[in-house]
């Protein structure tokens, strides 16, 4: 029977969620609230929950220039894909690696991996070695591998999963049975590792679906826009969304809805996020908790 102290300490806890939940849950109300705010009204009197006038009219400039969009979609769904698969892939086998306490130099490499969560050697450094040495600038690859591929934090989740959360008498009974390490982590490892992966690709889509500063940083071309980009470009200056076809559509950029359309963007932008995380939100929880024991 739960005692009355357990019972107001529940009530409380779930007021207190409540209220955080709320919290986060508001901003994307108002998001969406204003997408549909007439411009003139939103001008006037602001974002509100309940505003004056209702408009249509950014998702209708939007569906003038569907083919900016949809071109800035489907460039954000690759890099997306083919930048979460790639991190997924290079951080579990450089966690399993480093899990591995018995391999020579396995420190060194520890340490190594722990210094670039602490320095760096700046912006103005990684610009020119990513413009002048790999050559990355306004390529796909330029949206993928800077700062977003490969993650030492990750790396770290990674690595303590493989070392605490998989017995040891499993890579043992493997290795008498002549399994090869490659074996071991393809069909033994990997397979275990579900919640961890989960969480790491989870983390890592929404940081590419969310990235904008790559773009701004290497990429001029604008058939190589991402959906945040172009929404980053919107933000400095609404000309430069006409400059990317709303001339075409014979909408001056002028009468465009500057502010409105702002949040449309967004809400169009964030929509996937939203649908896609409930699904890993089991996954995220049980990773990140087996992933920071620390050892």
């Amino acid at each position: 029977m739960v005692s009355r102290d357990q019972k107001n300490w529940q009530i409380a806890a779930h007021i207190v969620m409540i209220i955080l939940a709320a919290l986060a849950i508001l901003p994307f109300i108002l998001l969406v609230v204003a997408s549909f705010t007439q411009e003139d009204v939103a001008l006037k009197y602001g974002y509100s929950y309940f505003p004056k006038a209702f408009s249509l009219e950014a998702y209708k400039y939007i569906g003038q220039n569907a083919s900016t969009f949809v071109r800035a979609y489907g460039m954000t769904i690759i890099v997306t894909l083919f930048g979460t698969v790639g991190a997924i892939v290079l951080t579990a086998l450089t966690g399993y690696v480093l899990s591995k306490r018995n391999l020579p130099g396995v420190k060194v490499m520890n340490l190594y991996v722990i210094f670039t969560m602490l320095f760096n050697g700046g912006l103005v450094a990684t610009y020119i070695s990513y413009v002048t040495i790999f050559h990355i600038k306004n390529t796909v690859f330029a949206l993928i591998v800077p700062a977003l591929l490969m993650n030492a934090f990750n790396i770290m989740l990674v690595r303590n999963y493989f070392e605490h959360s998989i017995p040891e008498e499993i890579y043992e009974s493997a290795r008498i049975d002549g399994a090869s390490e490659m074996t071991i982590f393809f069909k033994l490892v990997l397979p275990l590792s579900v919640p961890i992966l989960a969480t790491i690709g989870l983390m890592s889509g929404i940081a590419y679906w969310n990235d904008w500063q790559n773009a701004l940083y290497y990429i001029d071309d604008k058939q190589l826009y991402t959906i945040q980009a172009v929404l980053n470009s919107i933000n400095a200056s609404i000309s430069a969304l006409a400059s990317l076809g709303g001339t075409s559509a014979g909408v001056s950029a002028a009468n465009l809805p500057s502010t409105t359309i702002r949040m449309a963007v967004a809400v169009v932008g964030i929509l996937p996020i939203l649908c896609i995380y409930p699904f890993f939100q089991k996954y995220f929880a049980a990773g990140l908790m087996a992933g920071s024991v620390k050892g």
